[in-house]
């Protein structure tokens, strides 16, 4: 079966890098599909859930702005910010959803800049997501408990 690259990249590191099955991102005009050989492309991204098929096994990843590049054998993702779904921390995400929540409520006053503040709120709803999904995949994948 053919494979495509893809390449996660943050400012601060390489988040991903392998050959995997299929890629599904959040294009801001809707989630996209790429398979190996697809037409090349370019879009941006919007917060949400990135998921990558190899075989078997998903990547889920919790990507918020930059670009995605499609080649038909490479799809490079330049993201403002990545997270693989098991490095989000639950307590801080929550926590972060609850400061922007707060700050949605005051975004009429001096000195709150509405967008970012909505952009922090969507990244943090994005987190929690794929934090619970990820959860409740651990938990069904458990072995069943003899005894």
């Amino acid at each position: 079966m053919a494979t495509i690259k893809l390449e996660i990249v943050t400012p601060e590191r390489q988040v991903f890098s392998d050959d995997v099955d299929i890629v599904v991102a959040p294009g801001i005009e809707g989630e996209l599909g790429i398979l190996p050989h697809h037409t090349p492309l370019m879009t941006a991204l919007k917060t949400g859930e990135l998921r990558a098929r190899k075989g078997s096994e998903e990547f889920l990843l919790c990507v918020a702005g930059g670009f995605m590049e499609v080649r038909p054998d490479r799809v490079i993702v330049l993201a403002d910010t990545c997270e693989r779904a098991e490095e989000i921390d639950l307590a801080r995400a929550e926590e972060a959803r609850k400061k922007a929540e707060q700050r949605m409520a005051e975004k009429y006053q001096p000195g709150v800049d509405a967008a970012e503040t909505e952009a922090a709120l969507h990244r943090a709803m994005a987190r929690l997501a794929i934090a619970e999904k990820m959860k409740h995949r651990r938990k069904s994948s458990r072995p069943p408990q003899v005894g």
